[in-house]
């Protein structure tokens, strides 16, 4: 008997077209399954194998998994976006462009097995296979991996079969969301902002980074800066802040704290939006944590288009640039 013979599959998959175009992929055959192994260097639960063959990948409806123990998303539940195709075409597949060695190699998550699920919030967390105490051709538990909050490992299931049955319809916990939701608005509409914003005397762009901040919740349902349009609206925002007090001598040196750092006195964007100080001063307008890498592509973009421009000593905004910057912010506070 297959580990899902009994159970009802019924509004378990999405049937969004974004699904079919990212995420399934054929059935794998037996040399498909042999091929991702051993890229993978494990041997995957063959729970995992079977439900491929039912269905490769997918966005899911059934998508909340109940947790006894809190993570960033909820106290008590987890959501999940969809499950990774065994393959390498798919974007959201083991091997394809966003698989497990890309999040690994790209956004730092410990090697500690398979990332094989995603989550709404658009790479700061991730669903894993464990391998770390079975050994690659062993049956892995299933783990939550936060990213911002320095890469927590969480226990989800035992292992995969146990993870897919508990999967639940998240409308159950629709409350709960609709409390985070409001906790994350409360942050941008109220929370205090770093010294370091707040050094460089613009109120009228502290007060235009809170609506952007408020359409960011409303439109993702939390706090989290990605590679969106507005969340590149912030980061150009905050290199605004930035370049109020200092000019940015590299994409490092506007990005990074220097790991001697222990106050606020230099500008930098790990200190202006992610992270507060907490021996220092303990600001609340923040995200909790950020991928350089979505910061590092902003950087990378706005050097070829122009709007950030060479200057004696670093990089600054090109000026006109900066002036229809302003005015889509303006824009944005009404």
């Amino acid at each position: 008997m297959g580990a899902f013979d009994d159970l009802d599959f019924t509004g378990f998959w999405s049937t969004h077209p974004f699904s079919d175009e990212n995420y399934v992929e054929p059935s794998p055959d037996d040399a498909t399954v042999a091929s991702i192994e051993a890229e993978l260097g494990v041997r995957l639960p063959a729970a995992y194998v079977e439900l491929a063959r039912r269905q490769n990948g997918g966005m899911l409806d059934r998508s909340a998994f109940p947790m006894d123990e809190p993570t960033s998303w909820a106290s008590d539940h987890i959501q999940v976006t969809g499950i990774h195709a065994i393959g390498r075409t798919a974007r959201y597949s083991l091997c394809g462009g966003l698989g497990s060695a890309f999040m690994r190699e790209e956004w730092g998550y410990p090697d500690i097995g398979v990332a094989f699920a995603d989550t709404p919030s658009a790479g700061h967390e991730l669903l894993m296979l464990d391998y770390r105490a079975c050994g690659p051709e062993g049956e892995p538990s299933v783990v939550h991996v936060d990213q911002e909050a320095d890469y927590r490992i969480t226990p989800v299931a035992p292992d995969f079969a146990s993870f897919i049955r508990g999967l639940v319809d998240g409308d159950a916990f629709d409350e709960d969301e609709a409390e985070a939701l409001e906790a994350d608005l409360t942050v941008v509409r109220d929370g205090s902002f770093s010294p370091i914003i707040r050094r460089a005397g613009d109120s009228e762009l502290e007060s235009q980074v809170r609506a952007l901040g408020e359409r960011i919740v409303r439109a993702k349902g939390f706090f989290a800066l990605h590679a969106d349009g507005d969340s590149w609206l912030m980061y150009d925002a905050m290199f605004l802040f930035y370049s109020r007090l200092a000019t940015a001598a590299s994409f490092d040196d506007f990005a990074r704290r220097p790991t001697d750092q222990v106050d606020y006195e230099r500008p930098c964007y790990e200190l202006m939006i992610p992270f507060s100080l907490h021996e220092v001063e303990i600001y609340g307008f923040r995200t909790g944590g950020f991928a350089i890498g979505f910061l590092e592509d902003w950087w990378t973009a706005r050097l070829a288009s122009g709007a950030l421009v060479a200057v004696d000593g670093g990089f600054r905004f090109d000026p006109d640039f900066e002036v229809q910057l302003r005015r889509v912010l303006r824009a944005i506070a009404g």
